[in-house]
């Protein structure tokens, strides 16, 4: 083997020990950013797969929550409806009434706990109208009382308060980055998405979820954070709970395309009958909001509604979950389950309406697996033939309702297919989706989470508008150094920084320029230069300027013939003060949401958070 490579090596490693430490890290750097110049990019993913694992541990920890306070309370193991079956009667109808005090009593009382000044108290909101924060107290105070409301047979989800809890944990991730509104937005969504994905198991879901009713776009900027989140979550709840799906089921196929024509038609009855289950929810909380009485007796109200009901059917308690898995085996008769349907709507209503707080999203499948059981049976005894099997329409009603209510229906295809992990039935799902959602269009144009930013939406216009504009969006304060910078100083700016330009303002903030990362490589090494050598003369133009009242589709303009990652902002007029500088990522998240929501498109529902 000949001697030079090895000699050439040793020189280079001479070389390098022999450089002072400070330029070590500096051409470690230097070689780092000509590697990854969208570094910034993968520190996106980074946090939101660390949101995600936070969000599936805080789902599997909650759910360990409810069960203690179960046995806590009842003495026995299991879910809501088994437990309250086994109850005397008189228990059952004391305990909605007294879980609905105590959740109301946190409600009433925490309420003078947490601060006033947070005004985003539900993820919804806060991505969509607020600043990407979530009030760690409000959100505590809401959690607290679900948990409540949900172990003493409310009928409401526990999905809710997973939901808000994973929110919160990605708000606090986002309180310690110095982001701009648009990133904490992002990563809160990525909480959100996060919380439903390991409530229900469905990744995939979960991130469209988000996508397609919180944020208002699948584009890939926002997209692709959300999807890292979910998948991340819905892995740390599978390690550590088991990855069975939610929902167990016979198999069921599709035998002919007469099938298709029933699947239709019960798309078209789900959505006929989404919007009025949506105007008995809106009803029942005008009706409890009229009572004028305080959270605790309220709630304490709906509980006494929902024991009433229970002394005779247990199974309105809870979220239905129990009673959708007995409908998919086919165990119920048609004439129990369709009283059973009307009293859970009434004990949904009641719970919903009276202000406890928790998910409307299990109950709306229970809705729909019932809506769709007892069309099956109703086409039996009509004596039509080429009949699917009840479970099968069950399992598609649980769809199309859901995508009636929600007005989400790819979100609503892919959440069933995920749930029962059965690809048997995606065909004639994805049809009576899209058919139930354009049919409860021309009832009801809003969705099942309008109804909570509309009230709350009054100061949306003037948020997004600010938001058209670069000085919505930039930064402030960037790294900058003087034009008689040491050379020595402007690589420790390097060396701390990962951007690729150091801005130069001369006394007054005036911008005059840029260093960048490139243009110092040969000056590496050279120590006898570090303090010969000052920032003006490595000056360069550097990256276009853009002005703090461009619009953003002036600075798309600007980033499409510019490769890099940041624009200086400078201020209007004649002196360009240097005021911040506007990422490329919250420029393109800005565009994403750029579409202000219509009433039919609105996200967010305090209920479901």
């Amino acid at each position: 083997m000949p001697s030079f490579p090895k000699s050439k090596l040793r020189a280079k490693l001479h070389r390098w020990w022999s450089t002072p430490r400070i330029w070590k890290f500096f051409i470690l750097r230097i070689r780092l950013a000509s590697t990854y110049q969208a570094l910034d990019r993968y520190q996106v993913l980074f946090w939101a797969g660390l949101v995600g694992v936070l969000g599936g541990l805080s789902s599997v920890l909650f759910r360990k929550l409810l069960d203690l306070m179960a046995f806590a309370l009842s003495g026995r193991h299991g879910g809501v409806v088994e437990i309250f079956t086994g109850l005397p009667p008189w228990q059952r109808l004391i305990t909605p009434i007294v879980g609905g005090l105590v959740a109301g009593a946190v409600l009433y009382f925490g309420g003078r706990w947490h601060s006033r000044r947070d005004s985003s108290t539900d993820f919804m909101e806060a991505v969509v109208l607020g600043e990407g924060s979530l009030s760690f107290r409000s959100s505590i105070v809401k959690i607290l009382s679900a948990a409540f409301s949900v172990t003493s047979g409310g009928s409401i989800g526990r999905e809710g308060p997973m939901v808000q809890l994973s929110s919160l944990l990605a708000s606090l991730v986002g309180r310690t980055r110095k982001w701009s509104v648009a990133q904490r937005r992002l990563i809160l969504a990525c909480g959100a998405s996060a919380g439903i994905a390991a409530a229900y198991n469905a990744p995939i879901a979960g991130s469209l979820f988000v996508a397609e009713i919180v944020v208002g776009s699948i584009a890939m900027e926002t997209f692709g954070p959300l999807v890292f989140s979910s998948v991340l979550a819905t892995q740390t709840v599978r390690f550590l709970a088991g990855s069975e799906p939610l929902y167990v089921i016979p198999p069921f196929h599709l035998q002919s395309g007469l099938e298709l024509l029933y699947y239709l038609a019960l798309g078209l009855l789900a959505g006929l009958v989404a919007p009025w289950f949506l105007r008995a929810l809106r009803g029942s909380e005008k009706l409890f909001g009229k009572t004028c009485l305080p959270a605790y007796l309220r709630l304490a109200l709906g509980g006494l509604v929902v024991g009433i009901l229970a002394l005779r059917y247990p199974e309105v308690c809870g979220n239905g979950y129990s009673v959708v898995n007995g409908i998919l085996q086919e165990q119920w008769l048609w004439s129990s389950l369709a009283i059973l349907l009307l009293l859970k709507v009434t004990a949904t209503c009641a719970s919903f309406g009276s202000g406890a707080v928790g998910g409307v999203f299990t109950p709306t499948l229970f809705v729909g697996a019932s809506v769709g059981y007892l069309f099956g049976h109703a086409c039996a005894g009509l004596g039509l033939v080429g009949l699917p099997a009840p479970g099968a329409l069950a399992l598609a009603g649980m769809g199309m309702v859901l995508a009636a209510t929600t007005h989400a229906p790819l979100m609503a295809i892919i959440m069933i297919f995920e749930m029962t992990l059965d690809y048997q039935l995606i065909l004639p799902l994805m049809l009576g989706c899209v058919l139930a959602h354009f049919t409860a269009l021309g009832f009801e144009s809003g969705s099942i989470y309008s109804a909570s930013l509309k009230r709350k939406g009054a100061g949306y216009v003037q948020r997004h508008l600010a938001l058209l504009k670069v000085g919505g969006l930039m930064k402030s304060d960037p790294a900058r150094v003087r034009p008689n910078t040491p050379f020595v100083q402007i690589a420790r700016h390097f060396v701390l920084q990962t951007y690729r330009y150091l801005y130069v303002v001369n006394e007054q903030e005036v911008y005059i320029g840029a260093v960048g990362l490139h243009d110092i490589k040969q000056y590496l090494g050279s120590s006898s230069l570090d303090n010969l050598i000052v920032a003006q003369d490595l000056l360069t133009d550097g990256p276009p300027q853009i002005t703090y009242s461009a619009s953003l589709e002036e600075a798309l303009e600007r980033f499409s013939s510019y490769s890099g990652e940041r624009l200086p902002v400078v201020a209007d007029g004649p002196l360009p003060r240097l005021l911040g500088s506007l990422a490329k990522t919250d420029l393109l998240l800005a565009l994403a949401e750029r579409v202000p929501p219509t009433e039919g498109q609105f996200a967010g529902e305090a209920k479901e958070s």
